[in-house]
């Protein structure tokens, strides 16, 4: 079946990107339709160079692709610029003219219109949770296939987890994120974009193993993600006679598991290893201070500085509660660090006991304490490790990624 299909995502990540490319160079790209597109010598490239858009420049695409990507940008601008000013009335959770919902409401609603247009030429549309229930329903209609790709756990039980940690560590209860604070309204369209895809894609066991029972009999895909390759640097001899560096990155909050984090380092009392912290606040800096007084907190910074950091450190630790596939897990491996993680972060793969790290249960201080122990009494084996974590992460590519997804598509048609 010579299949074409709509790709649609209001932001373009990279796992969009990988699907993109593997769509395209196979020759199954009918269009790609997203927010923000900024091609070489566009306006959208020109102003990128002024501080004000330099965000411009996170949706920068081939060129190839650009006779076929549709932008729908004014919803998305706003919200950018609503970030940029710190307008929060518009970035309010639901409410704000600007809030991320609004964004994927209004996209999803254009992406429909031209399926509606352009339906005679579609076999398929490929799109993502929050973006895809007009887009679907409108496919349905004109007997369209609809893939729907899960970035994330679904919700029902991504929220029951999120719950259980408001109870079990209420100090940290501010920091879960908006997800816990859904409407029913919001709820209702995830349930209905669900209920009408004919195919769904996850990228971890993890999300496959969080869909509800009803959903389970739909063809599933499950691909990991891949790990940019250009990235990877040869492994460096390890220092015994300074601190052990243990990295987090990622958003301040209970959702990736910092508390329990943090819980361990407190365990460990010992002035041998230094927790290094980088990502974006959900609380006052003071209440992260208050939990451990000592951990080195870093700002949020350009993805090239972030694997700089990565490069000083020498263990990553991630000991999420819900998560989809954190891509940081092979950024961080990519870059010589063995990795401390659960499965709920879905890189339950990328883990070859002893050698590239070590997998720790949810809501285990205690483990997370021993095996940051075990690293703190085994320098010695931590240069082999940084060469193990290097190798297998470059095991994943993100051209992998997509012809398998492309490949799978075809199968399932």
């Amino acid at each position: 079946m010579n299949s074409k299909i709509l790709l649609s995502h209001s932001t373009g990540n990279p796992n969009v990107r990988g699907v993109l490319e593997g769509l395209h160079r196979n020759g199954m790209l009918h269009s790609f339709h997203t927010s923000v597109a900024c091609f070489p010598d566009s306006l959208f490239d020109k102003i990128s160079f002024f501080p004000l858009f330099k965000d411009l420049k996170k949706r920068n695409f081939s060129s190839d692709i650009r006779s076929k990507t549709i932008s729908y940008p004014y919803m998305e601008l706003g919200r950018m610029l609503s970030r940029k000013f710190n307008i929060s009335k518009w970035l309010e959770h639901e409410k704000g003219k600007f809030c991320i919902e609004q964004v994927c409401h209004s996209f999803d609603l254009n992406v429909a219109n031209y399926v509606c247009k352009h339906h005679k030429n579609i076999s398929a549309v490929y799109t993502y949770e929050d973006n895809a229930f007009n887009t679907f329903k409108q496919a349905k209609e004109f007997g369209i296939k609809c893939i729907y790709d899960l970035p994330i756990a679904y919700w029902e039980y991504g929220t029951q987890l999120m719950i259980e940690e408001s109870i079990r560590l209420p100090r940290w209860a501010a920091t879960l994120g908006g997800g816990i604070n859904d409407s029913d309204a919001k709820h209702e369209r995830k349930i209905k974009e669900l209920e009408l895809s004919d195919i769904v894609v996850c990228a971890s066991s993890f999300v496959k193993d969080s869909l509800p029972l009803w959903a389970k009999n739909k063809p599933i895909i499950e691909v990991p993600f891949g790990t940019p390759s250009e990235i990877c640097v040869s492994a460096k001899p390890i220092s015994t006679e300074e601190p052990l560096r243990v990295l987090f990155v990622g958003s301040m909050g209970q959702r990736k598991g910092l508390g329990d984090l943090f819980k361990a380092i407190t365990m460990l009392d010992t002035k041998n290893v230094e927790l290094v912290v980088l990502g974006s606040l959900l609380a006052p800096i003071e209440f992260y201070k208050k939990q451990l007084p000592n951990f080195t907190y870093e700002q949020v910074r350009p993805h090239c500085q972030v694997l700089e950091l990565m490069r000083t450190c020498d263990v990553f630790c991630l000991p999420s509660i819900v998560e989809g596939r954190a891509l940081v897990m092979q950024e961080a491996m990519s870059q010589g660090l063995p990795i401390i993680i659960t499965p709920n972060t879905g890189g339950e793969d990328l883990v070859i006991e002893g050698e590239t790290g070590f997998l720790v249960p949810i809501r285990s201080p205690e483990k997370i304490a021993e095996k940051i122990n075990w690293f703190l009494e085994n320098r010695n084996q931590l240069y082999g490790m940084s060469i193990k974590a290097q190798q297998h992460a470059e095991k994943y590519t993100w051209e992998q990624y997509g012809n398998s997804i492309a490949d799978l598509i075809q199968e399932n048609f």
